[in-house]
């Protein structure tokens, strides 16, 4: 068996359709461990099944460089096919085979074997391709570690040195396997930041000018968490002697998430529930990533919990919105199904201004669902007026 931690959470996920004739599809940024949960989906498949045949693409290998297309992808398989065993089929990175969807589309109605693949672009199945593949695919969006599978790989305590130990590096799974020393670490997580930015970004777009990119990744790591219209990062840019257009920046922005480095959140009416098409805040993937290029200040505490918040209610599958409410915001609304929860994030409350700017713009939300002020104040309150105040810590310990 392959040697890994295993992400149970996942697993419970995408077990349900390991025998079912619908292509499994794990999307997500690189190196947030998909391949890792190929081995471990390999490994639950042959525990449960007596005869097997495994046939592994890794597109990252050279070994498997000349399949370049669908049909290269077919003629592999169909060689490798096993008339008497089960057929599962794992193809690793798959948006670099051309027409793959064409190739999925032949398996899934054949029917001779079943499919995992993975991918690092959002874009994998949209378009003509989900037009092609509709209704014979389940996506599953694979994100870095969790705060407490944090814990979990590194093998530390919860406390607050592993809580600024997860802030300050991120979420990438491979750093279990280096030393504890910020040099170390911030190198092997600017590499992988070259990769995404040079291969998922500037060699799939053919984007000439990557100072200009670059430029705009910067802005939008400063800016973590603030509203911004295209425009207006336009017009910024442009009084710091940087000329992007609005529509080139929509572009890039569009870029920048397809490669799941990071997300844009629109605002959402409280009353109403009406979606504004302007003005999105935009958060990263993964902080170690920012920190590593950017630079880590405890300055930037507020906007990093924002972004901690983000991440644990999207793990936890919640739609995420910004609350406008006249002209209050709340940080965070999440919907799921039919709840809903609203989330003001601190860095203190440490006087009476901020308190009641915190807990008084969710006291203006009328309906009772939860509302909760996240901070990483030394001293917690409990509740006040119904709702909770909870340490960053005990936020992301919680499954909400």
């Amino acid at each position: 068996m392959n040697k890994y931690i295993k992400r149970d959470g996942y697993i419970k996920n995408i077990e349900p359709f390991i025998g079912k004739n619908l292509i499994k599809v794990l999307t997500g940024q690189r190196r947030v461990g998909k391949s890792y949960l190929l081995f471990q989906i390999l490994d639950v498949i042959k525990a449960s099944h007596s005869k097997v045949n495994i046939i592994y693409i890794n597109m990252e290998l050279h070994e498997f460089s000349y399949i370049k297309n669908h049909e290269d992808l077919i003629n592999y398989v169909d060689s490798n096919i096993s008339q008497l065993k089960e057929n599962f089929l794992f193809i690793d990175e798959i948006q670099d085979i051309a027409d793959f969807e064409k190739a999925l589309r032949h398996f899934q109605a054949s029917g001779t074997v079943e499919v995992f693949c993975t991918g690092s672009n959002a874009s994998l199945l949209s378009g003509e391709r989900a037009t092609l593949l509709s209704g014979r695919y389940v996506e599953f969006h694979i994100s870095g570690l969790s705060y407490l599978e944090f814990l979990r790989f590194q093998g530390i305590e919860n406390n607050n040195d592993s809580l600024f130990r997860y802030i300050r590096y991120g979420s990438l799974p491979y750093l279990k396997n280096l030393p504890n020393e910020e040099p170390v670490i911030y190198e092997y997580i600017k590499s992988v930041y070259n990769t995404i930015l040079y291969k998922d970004i500037v060699s799939r777009f053919r984007i000439r000018n990557t100072t200009l990119l670059e430029n705009l990744l910067l802005f939008l790591m400063d800016n973590v968490g603030n509203l911004f219209s295209a425009k207006k990062i336009s017009d910024y840019l442009k009084s710091q002697q940087i000329n992007l257009s609005p529509k080139v920046i929509i572009n890039y922005l569009k870029h920048f998430q397809d490669a799941f480095l990071l997300y844009g959140v629109k605002r959402m009416g409280i009353t109403g529930r009406k979606i504004f098409e302007i003005g999105d805040k935009y958060y990263f993937e993964d902080l170690g990533i920012r920190h590593a290029i950017w630079g880590y200040s405890i300055n930037d505490m507020g906007k990093i919990l924002e972004n901690l918040v983000f991440k644990h209610l999207q793990r936890n599958k919640y739609e995420i919105y910004i609350g406008s409410l006249g002209k209050n915001e709340i940080d965070f609304v999440g919907r799921r199904s039919s709840e809903m929860i609203y989330i003001q994030v601190a860095y203190r409350i440490d006087n009476k201004k901020t308190h009641e700017r915190e807990f008084g713009n969710l006291l203006k939300v009328s309906d009772n669902f939860k509302k909760i002020v996240v901070t990483m104040d030394d001293y917690i309150e409990g509740a006040y007026k119904g709702i909770e105040h909870v340490h960053i810590r005990d936020f992301l310990s919680t499954e909400i």
